[in-house]
């Protein structure tokens, strides 16, 4: 009855698998458009399968206000809705899937971000 027992441990065990780790998101995949005049910006992220079903959050670490959306099918997300910023700002990009959650802070310019620039607080 104990061998029983503890064959049957074993193969519960053999059916929790660890989570592989998501990347952090790739600053070369990400693309704001800033709009000088109104103090604005809009993400986009190029599709992925890494980050199918995920969650994006875009957080403005200067100005404390950010915005939250779903990724697409394809892992992409965007273009956002505005979210307050300037060039210069520190953004922050996270994405979460299921209970993992991933970021990369870049210092805010038009276009394409530079991976070079990250953040400092």
């Amino acid at each position: 009855m104990r061998r029983l027992a503890v064959v049957g441990v074993i193969a519960l065990a053999g059916c929790v698998t660890p989570s592989i780790p998501i990347p952090p998101p790739d600053p070369a995949k990400m693309t704001f458009a800033v709009d000088t005049t109104n103090g604005l910006a809009t993400f986009a992220y190029a599709p992925t399968d890494i980050y199918v079903g995920a969650v994006a959050f875009v957080y403005n670490r200067d100005k404390g206000v950010g915005v939250i959306e779903n990724a697409h099918d394809d892992g992409s997300v965007g273009p956002t809705a505005p979210v307050a910023a300037v060039i210069g700002d520190q953004i922050v990009v996270t994405f979460q899937r299921e209970e993992q959650s991933v970021s990369t802070c870049i210092r805010l310019r038009d276009g394409a971000q530079d991976p070079t620039v990250s953040c400092s607080r």
